[in-house]
């Protein structure tokens, strides 16, 4: 018959080899899991960041000129007349340079009484009294034509216009075919990169493997002379550009 000493044996010894599994457990986890996040952060830090860039030369393809013009006159009726008179005349100075009815867009006219201004000091010229301007809009997908008109505008100015100066230039270049064109440059910018990244993993003895992470970038569209004094919305001629900025997966 099992005293009770050996009842008390026995169980001490199960209390101790379960003790010892916790504690082997406790020590190959301890072992194990800063192993396993150490691989694993290896593993996911294997991978490289690179740029491709694409550039393309493209041409305006729609300008916009505004031609602003104005008269003073110490009688309203008379500002009026004048003010038709000149439209009459810049109308035919653009059929001249051969733009068609559909692409000339007449603006409303706008009249200032300068008596009417509160502001106004004692010494004001009343010749002057009555300012009426308009602007007349051409809307051309023919740029050359523009830019070429717009160099000939000295004859209105010989005509007596009175054109208005306006803030930069009174014409805007405009490229519309972006869309166009963004699948091709996106192609070609992801092959930059795909070389770039290849590049680094031959100089590191590794491969490239899957795109980890990709962001398309920010198309922008510049003057094809980038100097201090142009615009690119001065500039019929133009560079469309995207910088495409790719993570790939090393093996």
């Amino acid at each position: 018959m099992m005293t009770e000493c050996d009842k008390n044996g026995g169980c001490r010894c199960k209390c101790k080899f379960a003790a010892a599994i916790v504690v082997a457990l406790g020590l190959f986890a301890a072992g194990f899991f800063p192993g396993w996040y150490y691989y694993q952060a290896k593993v996911n830090s294997n991978f490289v960041t690179v740029k491709g860039l694409a550039e393309k030369d493209v041409k305006a393809d729609l300008a916009i000129w505004n031609i602003k013009f104005v008269v003073t006159s110490d009688n309203l009726a008379t500002a009026q007349q004048n003010i038709a008179s000149q439209r009459a005349i810049i109308y035919e100075f653009l059929s001249k340079q051969g733009f068609n009815k559909e692409e000339v867009i007449e603006g409303r006219v706008e009249t200032n009484d300068l008596l009417a201004n509160p502001y106004r000091g004692n010494n004001t010229d009343m010749s002057s009294r009555f300012i009426v301007s308009q602007s007349i809009k051409v809307r051309s997908g023919n740029v050359d034509l523009v830019d070429k008109a717009l160099r000939n505008n000295g004859e209105l100015v010989a005509k007596g216009i009175s054109l208005e100066s306006q803030y930069g230039s009174p014409v805007s270049y405009i490229f519309t075919k972006l869309n166009e064109i963004k699948p091709q440059m996106l192609q070609e910018a992801t092959q930059n990169a795909a070389a770039a990244a290849a590049e680094f993993a031959k100089s590191s003895d590794s491969k490239v493997g899957r795109i980890r992470r990709a962001s398309q970038g920010v198309f922008s569209i510049l003057p094809l002379e980038q100097a201090s004094d142009v615009s690119e919305s001065q500039s019929i001629n133009k560079k469309v550009r995207v910088v495409s900025t790719i993570e790939y997966w090393l093996e």
